[in-house]
């Protein structure tokens, strides 16, 4: 993990798809100061709840995938499918319900984008998640060991789709077959509003295809990422980030401005 960690900070030095106009230090320090808070409501609440439940599926068999007459290994690609598909829907549920919003936007603020963007969480949402962590484990009946498998494999796939990195445009494209890459996902933070409303998968990019929510026609250059509104400089201080769920500055969500939707075309550069 550390090993990834580090060779994306590496490549984001050496390679960089966006240009870096902000400090980088300031961002960096602050981006962590958000993420220390969320790391520990993850551990305090979501990770103790969520293996809890997973445990107790394993020893009594209940959840979708402990009913199944399947060899090991297949219910361990389901349990990773249906949570990555499950993660679709809260994702998408963040930017459509105006509470959920209203702490989701702290990690879309961030004026620009890369690695530390990706534990840019605030802890309330992070704490308002359990309860639907809690379902989606309790439904699906994965295993403590398959769960931990598909955080970690989340979690490095976060990091890879914020991280400010450029790989060759031909060979994003084919990965963009399979996982979301940092093309797509800068377009999923853009100020637009039918940008910001497309693209929601975390891990594997086949539910925005299923959905017909994947946008991939958008010249990086021409991307403005952040949230209209909240982009000044005083937007941006940790105090004013932290504090923004509790003021109306938070109300409208993405998904109540537009609807439209363009045709499907191949990353551009």
């Amino acid at each position: 993990m550390a090993c990834w960690v580090a060779g994306l900070i590496c490549w984001e030095y050496k390679r960089s798809l966006r240009r870096v106009v902000d400090s980088k230090l300031k961002r960096d320090v602050r981006n962590l100061a958000v993420a220390g808070l969320a790391a520990a409501a993850m551990q305090l609440f979501e990770v103790p709840v969520a293996l809890a439940i997973a445990t107790r599926a394993q020893r009594q068999g209940s959840g979708l995938l402990q009913s199944i007459p399947a060899p090991e290994w297949g219910r361990t690609v389901c349990s990773h499918l249906l949570l990555d598909y499950t993660l679709y829907v809260w994702h998408r549920l963040t930017h459509r319900i105006p509470l959920l919003w209203r702490f989701h936007q702290v990690h879309h603020i961030d004026r620009e984008m890369d690695a530390s963007t990706a534990l840019r969480f605030h802890f309330g949402e992070i704490t308002l998640s359990v309860a639907f962590r809690a379902a989606q484990v309790w439904v699906i009946g994965p295993t403590p060991t398959s769960y931990a498998v598909w955080q970690t494999f989340l979690f490095l796939c976060i990091l890879f789709h914020h991280a400010n990195i450029r790989l060759p445009l031909t060979w994003e494209r084919r990965v963009a077959r399979i996982l979301v890459t940092p093309r797509l996902h800068g377009i999923h933070h853009s100020i637009v509003p039918e940008q910001v409303n497309s693209n929601w998968s975390s891990g594997l990019t086949v539910w925005d295809w299923l959905h017909g929510t994947l946008r991939t026609s958008v010249a990086q250059d021409s991307i403005v990422i952040g949230v209209a509104g909240l982009r000044s400089d005083r937007d941006q201080e940790l105090s004013n980030a932290l504090s923004l769920p509790f003021r109306a500055a938070a109300s409208v969500t993405p998904m109540a401005t537009s609807s439209s939707r363009e045709p499907v075309s191949a990353l551009e550069a």
